[in-house]
């Protein structure tokens, strides 16, 4: 009996062996049938525009000759050409105010409804949300409405004080009006993050900072916002990102701006321009890749710096 037990454990312990490799290829199977169909849009409808439009970026298509293999030639003309580097020193200064200013506003609008626990703040909340759950095409054209000198509101209400309405839509004013613009999209969306990550604290903490006799601002700067400082830091990469990828909103008001903005202004309406504007496909494929190392090395670079110090707070 014992020598029949052990020639047959070698054939159970193979079965065993083979019912587990059965059910986890199943389990794979499964796994894959989930992810197919995200991951052929995925492929579809990014990763293959990405590498035909890395592809154009190669080459060159002139009147005479035809088309060329140019190698890195239209990323050298890029990073030469004033029109590119002046559209990205745009973005950067444009970076440089709108960011800190967002992300400010965001966090005091955070800061107050967390300590306010009452049906307004909940309606507060939706209020501020709602401008970002407005289309930007739709957001920047209302814009354009409002800062209107022929038709728009806003110099109705500053006649009623015997003052003349600035033109946000002038050249020396745009810059600050497409902050205000941005700002109005984006802050409820930052400050939705914030709230969150906010809520996501242990009251007992405060409640202890209370009792060792801690004050409601010393709360707030010494307790709470270093806490949410990586929620802050995840919203400051997708602003960098967003800032540097500047398009929707220029864009549309450039009919009404009267030349204060031009086809280059960023480098996301230079890159537009080039393909679908003069049909030079390659060199705005070129210019739109040269758009996204500058978007990469200024993400790693604040990434890198936040990381050497832990915290940037």
């Amino acid at each position: 009996m014992t020598l029949l037990m052990e020639k047959d454990a070698p054939q159970v312990g193979e079965r065993t062996r083979a019912a587990r490799g059965r059910v986890r290829l199943r389990e794979h199977l499964l796994g894959w049938l989930f992810v197919g169909p995200f991951a052929l849009v995925f492929l579809a409808f990014l990763i293959a525009p990405l590498a035909y439009a890395a592809y154009l970026s190669l080459f060159q298509r002139k009147l005479i000759g035809g088309t060329s293999f140019v190698l890195f030639d239209n990323y050298l003309k890029a990073f030469t050409d004033p029109s590119f580097l002046s559209g990205t020193w745009f973005v950067i200064r444009f970076s440089l105010v709108a960011i800190p200013l967002q992300i400010g506003i965001a966090l005091a609008l955070a800061l107050i409804l967390d300590a306010v626990t009452s049906m307004f703040a909940r309606f507060a909340r939706l209020m501020i949300f709602l401008p970002y759950a407005i289309p930007t095409v739709i957001g920047a054209i209302m814009w354009g409405f409002l800062y209107s000198k022929s038709f728009g509101p806003l110099a109705d209400v500053f006649g009623l004080f015997g003052a003349t309405a600035p033109d946000l839509l002038s050249s020396n004013n745009i810059f600050y009006g497409l902050v205000n613009i941005v700002t109005w999209q984006w802050v409820g969306y930052y400050m939705i993050i914030l709230y969150a990550a906010l809520q996501g604290i242990d009251p007992s903490l405060y409640e202890a900072a209370r009792i060792d006799g801690a004050g409601r601002w010393q709360i707030a700067f010494r307790i709470k916002i270093p806490l949410i400082s990586p929620a802050i830091l995840l919203i400051l990469v997708f602003s960098l990102i967003g800032t540097l990828q500047f398009f929707n909103e220029p864009q549309i008001l450039r009919p009404l701006a009267a030349g204060a903005i031009g086809p280059d202004f960023t480098p996301n309406m230079y890159a537009y321009q080039q393909a679908f504007g003069l049909a030079n496909i390659n060199y705005g494929s070129a210019i739109s890749f040269a758009l996204g190392g500058v978007v990469f090395v200024g993400v790693y670079a604040f990434l890198f710096f936040t990381r050497k110090r832990r915290s940037f707070l």
